[in-house]
């Protein structure tokens, strides 16, 4: 049995007492209100679960995590982003972002985010705390990304594609914007082998939450808007290596 959450408090409980199968289940209930999904993420927290069902908390170990400075881009990715027939923003369409990763993947019958979901995280965004970024290819959109900014960690969410490695290159340019501005963890929560090319990586939930705790109560001050160019991903030189 796994705790029901109080609506009158937002008190979670102790990441120990996380499930191991299936891995981090944590509570149930509650709802997604302002202040319990910041204290949620702040503590290494995230829902997730099926629309019509309790609203499930999770916290997974091990966690997967991506440190800035360790993106890998294959030299496939390299040269794709080299061209020059793609342009990407910040903020401009998050409602649009998040409804194309709610749509039905290849082989799936529903989707995890729900209106509700959906009206949680506008929310957010609406106050400066959830982040898109977009991809667009021939004016229209063609990928993207939307994710948590809270302190000096970026908590990403989910991402979409409509053509072939669109959100690799959203991924490639938020990672170093984050960078840049002086974020020190993307997180990335569950492993795979996508992000793992990407230069994700896994750490220990306890190691993750003491992260945490320095990490969010920093403050960074910059606008959500590119201010890097092309080359600050790619560089001026050669392919490198795979």
């Amino acid at each position: 049995m796994i705790p029901w959450l109080d609506n009158n408090s937002l008190q979670f409980p102790p990441l120990r007492q996380a499930l191991d199968e299936p891995n981090g289940l944590l509570a149930a209930g509650g709802d997604l209100s302002t202040p319990r999904l910041l204290a949620a993420y702040r503590q290494g927290i995230f829902p997730w679960y099926n629309p019509g069902e309790p609203i499930l908390w999770w916290s997974p170990d091990p966690r997967c995590i991506l440190l800035p400075g360790n993106l890998h881009l294959s030299r496939s990715l390299r040269k794709r982003l080299r061209r020059n027939d793609y342009q990407v923003t910040l903020d401009q369409a998050f409602d649009r972002v998040m409804e194309a990763c709610a749509a039905p993947r290849k082989g799936q019958h529903g989707t995890w985010i729900s209106p509700e979901m959906l009206s949680a995280y506008v929310d957010l965004h609406h106050q400066g705390v959830a982040h898109s970024v977009e991809v667009w290819v021939d004016g229209e959109l063609a990928g993207g990304l939307y994710g948590l900014a809270i302190g000096a960690v970026f908590f990403g969410e989910s991402m979409f594609s409509r053509q072939r490695d669109a959100s690799k290159i959203g991924f490639a340019w938020c990672v170093t914007q984050l960078r840049q501005w002086g974020y020190k963890l993307v997180d990335c929560q569950v492993y795979s082998d996508h992000l793992a090319s990407l230069g994700a990586t896994e750490i220990s939930r306890n190691e993750f939450a003491r992260w945490l705790d320095t990490l969010c109560s920093l403050k960074l001050e910059h606008e959500w808007a590119f201010s890097i160019h092309r080359e600050a991903i790619v560089g001026k030189s050669h392919d490198q290596s795979a």
